[in-house]
């Protein structure tokens, strides 16, 4: 599977595979990421789920999800729709 990048307690997630997850181009992502219109959060799993972590991106009215390991390895992936007032603004369209 895919690898999300190590940067000590943060991880570093490839433009191309939020790109994918949301219908954008890496152009876009990154305008989006920069504006704050893509938004992220991260999880560390306890008890059971220790050793991984969840990670969420929201961009309008979508959402996806990596679950991935310590090495930053994708374990699972989903993407599914938000309600509309737990999106961020807008959008930085690519000109």
């Amino acid at each position: 599977m895919t690898t999300i990048e190590r940067d000590g307690e943060d991880f570093v997630v490839p433009a191309t595979i939020l790109a994918e997850a949301f219908g954008l181009s890496e152009v876009e992502v990154r305008k989006n990421m920069r504006a704050e219109n893509i938004t992220s959060r991260s999880e560390k799993g306890v008890g059971e789920d220790d050793g991984r972590w969840r990670l969420t991106f929201h961009f309008r009215d979508r959402a996806c999800r990596f679950i991935v390991d310590e090495s930053g390895t994708i374990l699972k992936r989903t993407s599914f729709p938000i309600r509309h007032g737990a999106t961020a603004k807008g959008d930085a369209s690519e000109s």
